[in-house]
Parts: C-alpha cells; structure tokens; sequence
C-alpha cells in the first residue's frame, strides 16, 4: 500500500469527523467558555458588564433565596423517587400480569398525558387546583358538603407539583418498567416458586436483579428532570415562585435573575452550580449501579 494511499485513508477519517467536532466545539465547549467568563462577571443588561471573579458564588453561598430553591428541588427530587418511580414500578407489574387484557390500551391511556406536553399540563393543573372553582376543592365540597376553599396554589405549592407531576410522569416511567419486566425470563421466576419462593421473595431475588439496569437508567433520568424543573411551577404560579417562595425552584431563580433582573452573571454562576449537582448525581448513580453489579 503507498504512502499516498495511506495519506488518503487518514485524512479521509478527519474529513469525517470534522462535521462532528465543529458542532460539537460550536454549540457546546463555546458556550461553556461563554458561560464560564460570564459567571465571572456582574451585568447590567446585555451590554453591561463589570469583572467581579468569584464574588457570585461568594454572594450565592450566602443567598437565602438561593437554598430555599436547592431546598424546594432537593424535596421534589426525593418526591419523585420514594413516590413516582415505586407508583410506575407497581403500576408495570399489574399490567405485566398475564390475566391483564388490552395491555396496548392501558399503556396508551398513562402514557397520553406525556403527549401533551408539560406547558399543557401545568395549565390544566393550576385550575383544577385552584382555590375556588378548581376541581380537586369542588370534589371535596361534594364530599365533604364543606365550603372550605383548600389553598393549594397558595399553602400547599410542592405538594401541588409533586402530584400534577405524578399524573405526567408515572406512565412514562411506567412504560420503562414494563419493558424490563416483560424482559424477566419466565424460567427463573418459574424455578423460584417451584423451590418454594413466594410472591416477595420472586420479585427481591428475581424481578429486582433483572430489571436493575432500566431501574438505574429510570432513576437518573429522573432525577436529572427534577432538578431541572422549570415550566410546572412557571406556568403554574404565572411566571411567579408562589407565596414565600414555596414553589421557587433552581432554574426558576435563574430564569428569574437571568431575565427578569438582567444579571446573566449572577444567572450562569446558579447554572454552574446545577450543571455541578447534575454531574455528581450522575457520578453516584453510576457507581452505586457499578457497585450493585
């Protein structure tokens, strides 16, 4: 083979990576630097800036509003793990029960409100939510025959998104979970209860090691949506973070500072933060499935 024909071959790779690689430098390591000396400035506006170093994570560190929106994310976080995810989990393994017909139409029916969108849903849930001709407290004024307007989108903000966030999502976890049960071999399960395995034993020692992977992939995808949580309390509260901030979430104080107050310095140092939260999550829940492997 010639040299030349070698050059060829070499430089025909780089020709097909090139297309890759700009994109990749363009729309993701440029902004990261953007964003990185951005977080190192103050700035009025879009044009304004004043070179500050670290002094926003210095003023982030010591920002009440800042925690209490770590704080409201880390309890919808933990909500969608010890809620949502066991809910999907139970609601794959009735479906996935052999006496269970129309299996299609079931999974169609709880997975459609991801069809609509969360802008749609979170509309759809502040009136039924709302105080006084919302549907949930007209519910309760049937039950109950009681004329207690139940503040929801004023009090009870978190448990609010968490539960409109349960209708929009368990389904669609719900399909991962089913997909990995569907994929359990019948055989292990079948030589479990021969050897005297009852119903808990099957899925702790059977169900639970075989569908591990989907369930760690399930967790981290979760838990990178909730700590990215954004239109639900937007839309939901009117572009506002609720009473007390209650339903003020990290991106929402960031789109808040970003756009409403102009400081996009201030705004980048709360998104470095996130962008650190989301890799360490990802780092523990890749090594706690390395672990459990």
């Amino acid at each position: 083979m010639s040299m030349a024909y070698q050059s060829r071959i070499r430089w025909a790779g780089y020709a097909l990576l090139a297309p890759f690689v700009l994109v990749f430098l363009i729309f993701l390591v440029l902004p990261l630097v953007q964003a990185g000396v951005l977080a190192l400035k103050q700035t009025y506006g879009p044009q304004a800036s004043v070179w500050v170093g670290l002094e926003n994570f210095r003023h982030l560190a010591n920002d009440p509003l800042f925690w209490r929106a770590v704080s409201n994310t880390l309890i919808y976080t933990a909500s969608t793990i010890l809620i949502q995810l066991p809910l999907a989990l139970g609601l794959a393994m009735v479906l996935n029960h052999p006496k269970i017909r129309g299996r299609g139409i079931y999974r169609l029916i709880f997975f459609s409100p991801q069809l609509m969108g969360m802008v749609f849903v979170s509309m759809l849930a502040g009136l039924i939510f709302e105080k006084r001709s919302g549907l949930v407290n007209q519910a309760l004024h049937a039950a109950f025959g009681t004329s207690l307007d139940f503040p929801w989108l004023q009090v009870y903000i978190m448990p609010t998104l968490i539960i409109s966030t349960l209708w929009m999502y368990v389904g669609f976890n719900m399909v991962y979970f089913l997909a990995a049960l569907q994929n359990v071999e019948r055989s292990l399960v079948e030589a479990a209860s021969v050897d005297g395995a009852g119903p808990w034993a099957r899925f702790r020692h059977v169900t639970i090691p075989a569908i591990r992977p989907v369930g760690s992939f399930v967790v981290l995808l979760s838990v990178i949506g909730s700590l990215q949580l954004f239109e639900l309390p937007y839309v939901m509260l009117d572009g506002s973070a609720g009473p007390a901030n209650r339903g003020l979430t990290i991106v929402l104080y960031l789109y808040q500072n970003g756009f409403e107050i102009g400081d996009l310095g201030y705004a980048s140092a709360i998104g470095w933060v996130l962008g650190l939260m989301l890799v360490v999550a990802a780092a523990l829940q890749m090594r706690l499935a390395r672990e459990r492997g």
